[in-house]
């Protein structure tokens, strides 16, 4: 009940003007930063391991901003979710478009870090392509059956399950559908090793080497930025990188990572510092969190 009564009050939200959103984003964020005192320390110690250069100050200031800006996407998630395609596209601004449109109909992977605009660039996509994405299941089926269909509510998406692995997705792109990837997270080194981010030893899944080469897939990064104020977002696509994959699945992957670093290095607000992105550990070596 509590669930169905709080997505009821975001779905009450998507109809206020987008400057208000952002305000009561970043008013969230503040309130969040004060109580969510697990993902407080899990920020520090990412900011700390990421970026020991900085003094504690500049580390704590941006640690506030990130969750200003992490409370910001989930409230504006709200008009991606139930306003119409007309209001997101007006909010929304394309850099590098001749990358994207050199994909269409071709397999591709749009590499898609996990910067909080993240979802943004979903939604545009999905406007403009038939594309497929993997989702986690929710332990609320609830929840878990909404994002689900929110996702595809444009054109024929498909997403698949994480459980399904990776012959659907390879069938997919065969198909020439273009592949929304987000590899940056800890989900262990079953299917990956240990891959340098910002110099710490991160599990990195090597996925996207092997489906690139598979597939003869062409990888195109795209990022989203949330603009101050309510500027709305800018997606920029890169260039399709070149001679990729080499063959060497642990150099392939130790270039995403070090395009993911420069990226957060631009916007280091915008990433998801709240991740247990250094979870998994070498053998022998003491836990982070």
């Amino acid at each position: 009940m509590l669930t169905r009564i709080g997505i009821f009050t975001l779905w009450l939200m998507h109809f206020l003007p987008f400057s208000v959103l952002v305000w009561i984003g970043n008013g969230l964020g503040v309130l969040f930063y004060k109580l969510a005192r697990e993902r407080r320390n899990v920020g520090r110690i990412n900011l700390g391991l990421c970026f020991p250069e900085m003094s504690e100050t500049q580390r704590e200031h941006l640690l506030r901003e990130n969750f200003k800006m992490f409370a910001r996407g989930f409230i504006e998630r709200t008009i991606l979710f139930w306003s119409r395609k007309e209001r997101i596209c007006s909010l929304i601004q394309i850099e590098g478009i001749e990358h994207f449109n050199a994909i269409k109909g071709k397999a591709s992977i749009l590499l898609t870090p996990h910067f909080v605009g993240m979802d943004v660039a979903g939604s545009w996509i999905s406007q403009q392509v038939d594309a497929i994405s993997v989702y986690s299941t929710q332990k609320n089926a609830y929840l878990s059956n909404l994002l689900y269909v929110k996702r595809i509510r444009f054109g024929h998406q498909r997403i698949f399950s994480r459980q399904q692995g990776l012959r659907p997705i390879v069938k997919a792109l065969n198909e020439g559908k273009p592949f929304f990837y987000l590899p940056d997270q800890d989900q262990s080194v079953k299917d990956g090793a240990f891959i340098p981010f910002f110099g710490v030893p991160a599990a990195t899944i090597t996925a996207l080497p092997r489906l690139a080469s598979m597939t003869k897939a062409v990888v195109v990064p795209c990022v989203t930025r949330l603009l101050p104020g309510s500027g709305g977002y800018v997606i920029t696509f890169y260039p399709a990188w070149e001679n990729y994959p080499t063959g060497d699945a642990i150099a392939d992957t130790r270039l995403m990572n070090e395009f993911i670093e420069q990226r957060a290095l631009e916007i280091p607000e915008q990433y998801f510092w709240l991740h247990k992105r250094f979870k998994t550990r070498p053998l022998g070596e003491k836990e982070f969190y």
